[in-house]
């Protein structure tokens, strides 16, 4: 019995004791677990750079909140650290704390940051809390000692044109600053002249003046403008306090005369450098917003090179933290000819518009231009709310890049129908078509619908003449005779409803309605016939298209970025059969050389001009009088002995040219070839 009595108590004793060591076992495995969450989420408030809030998870310390937030905020802010992460290895438990090894890792204006660290975790309030030292921040950091980091600035690579013109470049720009101990004792009137001048707010001047580090002798910026505004330098220096310093930023030496080609930069913003910290961006970069600056970022951005090091209270250099060398951007050399861009720019300034002028045998872009524009020098120093407001709110849209963009191409799409029809046999080049007049429909199917044509005219209804006198009947009843389906494929095959490689994006051109794939309807066929119904161009895409009619029906592809002694690259071979193609060339030539050619008046003694008159009307329907209409004028020379061009224009609300949109822009482009 006594020895039944004694095992039972040795039982309940071991049970007893499996129950203390399970519960302790537990409780620490718990406890643990809490000392890893607890530094794990230090970290992402770290990332997240909230300091105050790292303060209450940190154990008490000798520290003030306010030291603790700005030693934080400096260094971490101040090498632009983010995407800190740890892996920890190990923890241990020592009397009432943990201790964690980890690996943490990070970026930096310096690269990428690994180190091996170390911390001590106590339990306070039922809380576990990181026993601070600035060793967490690096394990060689003493709380006196200090982080610096030096920049070795980079350049960023320069945009060019053919004949290696700068066209943006890292130049001088001036920094506009107020000494405040030089405002004499009418500092109230001075700051209103100089928001005025500026464009700036007196409140945003008033603020930069009263920050913290500002004191009497202090330069303080206010505004960056560009080095060549002589008459807004001379008239801020007559005001007393104010002090003009020279820096490097970026400049634009054709301003607005190709602001939607070559586009700007800025100051990287928040969510920018969220995105690419890890590509080497700080916090003070800048970066490509729109045009070819953004298109081309990967190639023209420079990176900064960066040292990150620690030194005593002394200011002795401790250790090196982090290393990186600086890279400078690319050049970057484009087809673009300066002295052409200029000169279009000058002719359309005034316009809603666009041209697109391209070598017809090459393929390279010699200038884009569309307007109206912005200057992208008012960009690069920092655009003014007020001049934002004017830009965004402009109702001719200067902030809209037109030649990007696609549009009713009007009779200008005429040659295109005729040459579908000749390369597919549905019609011969001498074919008669049956009627007469300036209006005509298929038949009583068609209700109260009619194809009509400006002006009757003697003579066989054939291409020559349907091009010659622009004939909307003649490509309307073309369109019926290649069929739907032809008319679709040949048009795929051209490459319509397709993205054309290109370094700023380019909308596709279309045939139906919402980039579908079919033409709804037998009117809906005629009208496209002639460049109406659902077609809509893309001027670059229309530019390769009319480069088939000079190049035996092959499309050249249009390029923008300089390559030497290239060779033509064919974007769509045999677009058009050889025949079909000179055909279409022959009849254009007479559209301008003929008497009664619509583009008569684009004559130029010794110069042999082949080209095409549009009008596109935006009409929703035919009691739409409200929406205004497009003028186009296509053409290209041949045997210019300068080298010949190829030139696509548009004019918006054509209707208020007196000339007619078309003869609007002959005389213009009569202007750039003369």
């Amino acid at each position: 019995m006594n020895k039944k009595i004694l095992f039972i108590g040795i039982a309940i004793i071991a049970v007893i004791i499996i129950a203390i060591t399970s519960t302790f076992f537990f409780l620490n495995r718990n406890n643990e677990k809490k000392a890893k969450e607890a530094i794990t989420n230090f970290i992402t408030l770290i990332n997240e750079k909230k300091y105050d809030e790292m303060y209450e998870k940190t154990a008490s310390m000798n520290m003030s909140k306010e030291d603790f937030v700005t030693r934080n905020k400096n260094i971490y802010n101040g090498i632009d650290a983010c995407n800190i992460s740890i892996e920890i290895s190990n923890i241990e438990k020592q009397n009432n704390e943990y201790h964690v090894y980890y690996h943490e890792k990070m970026y930096t204006s310096a690269g990428e940051l690994n180190f091996d660290n170390d911390a001590n975790l106590i339990k306070e309030n039922g809380e576990y809390k990181l026993k601070w030292t600035s060793k967490i921040i690096y394990p060689q950091l003493e709380d006196n000692y200090k982080m610096r980091i030096s920049t070795i600035k980079s350049k960023r690579g320069d945009i060019l044109d053919r004949n290696n013109n700068k066209l943006a470049t890292d130049g001088t720009i001036l920094s506009v600053g107020i000494v405040p101990g030089k405002l004499n004792s009418n500092k109230n009137e001075n700051i209103e002249e100089i928001s005025k001048l500026l464009g700036i707010s007196t409140d945003y001047i008033n603020k930069q003046l009263s920050a913290s580090w500002v004191k009497d002798d202090t330069f303080v910026p206010i505004k960056k403008i560009v080095a060549n505004n002589t008459e807004l330098k001379e008239k801020l220096l007559e005001i007393k306090g104010i002090l003009i310093n020279k820096e490097i930023g970026r400049v634009y030496s054709l301003g607005e005369e190709a602001g939607h080609l070559i586009g700007y930069v800025q100051e990287i913003n928040e969510e920018e450098l969220k995105e690419k910290s890890q590509d080497g961006y700080t916090s003070t970069s800048v970066i490509g917003k729109s045009g070819l600056e953004k298109s081309f970022e990967d190639k023209l951005r420079g990176i900064d090179g960066a040292e990150i090091y620690i030194v005593d209270e002394k200011n002795n250099k401790v250790v090196d933290v982090a290393k990186k060398d600086k890279k400078d951007g690319e050049n970057i050399k484009l087809t673009i000819d300066s002295n052409l861009q200029k000169k279009i720019y000058n002719q359309m300034k005034e316009d809603n518009g666009l041209f697109v002028t391209m070598n017809p045998e090459t393929g390279e872009l010699l200038a884009l231009v569309s307007t109206p524009t912005f200057d992208s020098n008012d960009f690069a120093v920092g655009m003014t709310t007020d001049k934002w407001n004017e830009l965004n709110s402009n109702k001719n849209k200067p902030l809209y890049n037109r030649f990007i963009q696609k549009y009713c191409p009007g009779s200008t799409f005429k040659p295109i129908t005729g040459a579908i029809a000749l390369t597919t046999g549905k019609i011969k080049k001498d074919e008669n078509l049956n009627y007469s007049g300036t209006s005509w429909q298929k038949d009583n199917s068609w209700g109260n619908y009619h194809i009509t044509t400006l002006t009757a005219y003697n003579g066989p209804k054939n291409l020559l003449n349907g091009l010659i006198h622009s004939d909307n009947i003649y490509f309307a009843q073309t369109a019926l005779k290649i069929g739907n389906e032809t008319f679709i494929n040949n048009l795929n095959k051209i490459g319509f409803n397709e993205s054309i490689e290109f370094p700023i994006s380019l909308a596709k051109s279309q045939y139906s309605s919402n980039n579908g794939t079919s033409i709804d309807s037998e009117t809906m066929l005629a009208d496209s016939g002639y460049g109406q119904g659902n077609i809509l161009v893309n001027p670059i895409h229309i530019s390769s298209i009319y480069s088939s009619f000079y190049n035996n029906g092959n499309m050249i592809k249009p390029y923008i970025e300089y390559k030497e002694n290239a060779e033509p690259e064919i974007l769509k071979e045999n677009a058009f059969s050889k025949d079909a193609a000179n055909t279409i060339k022959n009849a254009l030539i007479q559209v301008v050389e003929n008497n009664e050619g619509t583009a008569k008046d684009m004559r130029i003694p010794g110069l042999t001009i082949a080209g095409k008159t549009g009008t596109a009307e935006l009409k929703s329907s035919k009691e739409d009088n409200e929406s205004g209409t497009l003028g186009w004028f296509n053409c290209f020379t041949i045997g210019r002995k300068e080298g010949d061009l190829l030139i696509v224009s548009m004019v918006e609300n054509e209707q208020d040219n007196q000339d007619g949109g078309s003869h609007y822009l002959i005389k213009k482009i009569k202007a750039i070839l003369n």
